[in-house]
């Protein structure tokens, strides 16, 4: 396990989380997962490698398509809520394991594809270098990132609203996380680095669904680790305020479909060599 830090917070409560509400967290990407599968190309029998599977939609989805699949997560609650909606589909098998430091063997998969889940890596040149191993002379490499945090209205909207009540200076630190690939241009190193070649980092605006109405949105943003972290440093009253004002903020935002706040990530495809 070379990603500890991530592990710990995986198999803690922001897993736990996600476990609890992974269909809202499906919902809420439903904008920006058909991209990804469309970029994969996958054909019926390929074998495809899902990085950060969570709880299993986009490998799901990849065996929809006639795939042989492996989910690979740090977060056993994640991976239990993979395991139960996989357990009438055939041809996918999850594991718990560090896809950075895990020997897939050389050569194993047709892709590997992973929404959200390649952005947490301790090393990710390490990690990179390990997955393209794992693909055949030839295979692909296709994933969702976030853009830079500035660029993802649904992140400001939220950090803006609490602002007059709480310190969001912290919101976003070092190292790995959601924001770490935001530089298309450390993208196209690290993956060229690893032995990747054709990298292509496309951008992707697609809104995201926050949840029903704006009291609901609210309270989902609050719970996810960037809000979490910040209010759960002041009193109970002074997290309401900033909650009832980031409710007010995402009123305008309320649509017959639920919530819809406009996102920005990056679709990057690569292949190997071969």
């Amino acid at each position: 396990m070379a990603n500890e830090d991530e592990a710990r917070d995986w198999n803690g409560e922001t897993g736990r989380y996600w476990a609890a509400h992974a269909d809202h967290y499906d919902a809420m990407q439903a904008h920006l997962t058909p991209h990804l599968l469309d970029a994969a190309r996958i054909e019926p029998g390929e074998r495809v490698l899902d990085i950060g599977c969570g709880c299993g939609t986009t490998s799901l989805l990849a065996a929809e398509r006639g795939a042989k699949v492996l989910g690979v997560d740090l977060s056993a609650p994640m991976l239990a809520v993979a395991r139960d909606r996989a357990a009438e589909a055939g041809g996918i098998r999850f594991e718990q394991t560090d896809a950075q430091v895990h020997d897939f063997g050389e050569g194993s998969f047709d892709v590997v594809l992973s929404r959200f889940g390649v952005m947490f890596f301790e090393d990710p040149l390490a990690a990179f270098t390990n997955l393209t191993r794992a693909l055949r002379p030839g295979g692909r490499m296709a994933f969702l990132c976030w853009q830079d945090l500035r660029e993802n209205r649904y992140r400001v909207l939220a950090l803006d609203a609490i602002a007059p009540y709480v310190d969001t200076s912290g919101a976003i630190g070092p190292g790995p996380g959601p924001f770490s690939f935001a530089r298309p241009g450390y993208l196209r190193e690290i993956l060229t680095g690893a032995g990747l070649t054709g990298v292509a980092v496309d951008a992707v605006r697609e809104p995201v669904r926050l949840a029903a109405d704006a009291a609901g949105a609210a309270d989902f943003l609050r719970r996810g680790a960037m809000l979490r972290v910040i209010l759960e440093r002041y009193p109970a009253e002074t997290a309401e305020r900033a909650v009832g004002a980031l409710a007010e903020a995402l009123v305008p935002y309320e649509t017959p479909d639920g919530v819809l706040v406009e996102s920005a990530t990056w679709l990057v495809t690569a292949r190997k060599p071969g």
